[in-house]
């Protein structure tokens, strides 16, 4: 894998706008991707969510989501490194769930898989609409790709995770509405806490039914805050 720094990414600001994360950016401010997605979920995973809490206790609940956030922090920063060429020998040794979790991420999905790196962590908007770092951009198994870590309590089931596919989706409309690209597929890389490892990817016609899914709860989500 080598890096290809052909598109130059905007710098950008994060800020917290009507209790929800927005990014400055080119002088807008833009809602974030995972704003609007929980901006426009659907009652029945509101629901879902909430039988969740009761069921394992409202405390109980936010120490769980708690440490999955803190997870998933440590776990991207080690891959953030690793696309970088910067995990050095100190970390070795390093044997922390989150350096594991992310071990496996990199032999089982990146090696030999990852062609060319566009950029990490980098910001991605669509002008007048909304913005999102996107976790790895480039050419994966030789097509234009979006590509996207995730850490997870127990393995995911692909009827689970439509949200990571909007999500990818969306990334994949800005990138190619400012750059002119092409990406046409998106590829989540997943390990469960236990060390599992998974793997989903999509595109074609699949991918193309996320993005206009995602347009439409960009719609949705200012016709709200249009009525708020």
């Amino acid at each position: 894998m080598q890096w290809n720094n052909k598109y130059i990414y905007p710098k950008s600001t994060r800020s917290i706008i009507q209790g929800s994360r927005h990014y400055s950016v080119n002088q807008e401010n833009l809602p974030s991707v995972t704003t609007i997605l929980k901006a426009t979920e659907s009652q029945e995973k509101k629901a879902k969510l909430e039988e969740w809490k009761k069921r394992v206790g409202y405390k109980q609940a936010e120490i769980i989501s708690r440490e999955a956030t803190s997870r998933g922090s440590s776990m991207h920063d080690y891959l953030e490194k690793f696309l970088l060429g910067k995990l050095n020998l100190d970390l070795l040794g390093d044997n922390t769930r989150e350096k594991m979790m992310a071990d496996q991420i990199i032999e089982n999905g990146l090696r030999n898989k990852l062609d060319e790196i566009w950029g990490c962590e980098a910001t991605l908007y669509y002008p007048g609409k909304y913005a999102g770092a996107a976790d790895c951009i480039g050419v994966y198994e030789n097509k234009e790709t979006i590509i996207d870590f995730k850490q997870s309590n127990k393995p995911k089931k692909d009827e689970w995770i439509d949200d990571y596919y909007l999500q990818c989706a969306a990334y994949a409309m800005a990138h190619n509405k400012v750059y002119g690209s092409n990406i046409t597929q998106a590829a989540i890389l997943l390990c469960t806490k236990e060390n599992i490892f998974q793997r989903f990817v999509i595109d074609g016609e699949r991918f193309r039914g996320y993005q206009t899914q995602f347009m439409d709860k960009v719609e949705q989500f200012y016709s709200q805050r249009l009525a708020n």
